[in-house]
């Protein structure tokens, strides 16, 4: 019988050991370089990147949950950064997008995310850092089917 691989040799370890360091690394950097916690660095990143947006798309897109991302917009709400208006295509709904105030802060934490992206990848050439982009990509798509093809856990049985 084959052994089992150690934990440390499994790629989804690795892959949140990654996530882990890189995310401590970037909630130091939106709070020191946005004044921003690093769920609301999220959202105002992706709000400006995909606007308009509902809460629920900010959460699939900022990489939050639900909640999370409602109390990040909340506050991104309150400070003047992000419109919150009644969505058009759905009469109980809401849509986010940045303000005037919130471009500038918007083009401040890309650039940021595009100096942690170095940071984290500058060690791969560029053919290799194009090759993960590949390689994510299509783990992301593999997930995300798998995802959908799965049972809903609310569904009445």
């Amino acid at each position: 019988m084959k052994p089992l691989p150690r934990l440390e040799q499994f790629l989804t370890y690795r892959l949140h050991q990654v996530n882990k360091l890189s995310d401590k690394d970037s909630a130091a950097a939106y709070l020191e370089q946005c004044g921003l916690l690093l769920s609301e660095g999220r959202c105002l990143a992706a709000i400006g990147a995909f606007a308009p947006l509902s809460v629920n798309a900010l959460a699939q897109r900022a990489n939050l949950t639900k909640g999370q991302a409602s109390r990040s917009a909340q506050a991104l709400v309150a400070r003047g950064l992000v419109s919150k208006e009644a969505s058009a295509a759905d009469g109980r709904g809401v849509v986010l997008s940045l303000t005037a105030q919130g471009k500038p802060l918007y083009r401040q934490a890309i650039a940021m995310i595009a100096r942690r992206n170095e940071e984290i990848f500058g060690c791969l050439s560029e053919d290799e850092q194009a090759l993960l982009g590949s390689l994510l990509d299509r783990l992301v798509a593999h997930a995300g089917q798998q995802d959908a093809e799965a049972p809903d856990d609310d569904a009445d049985a």
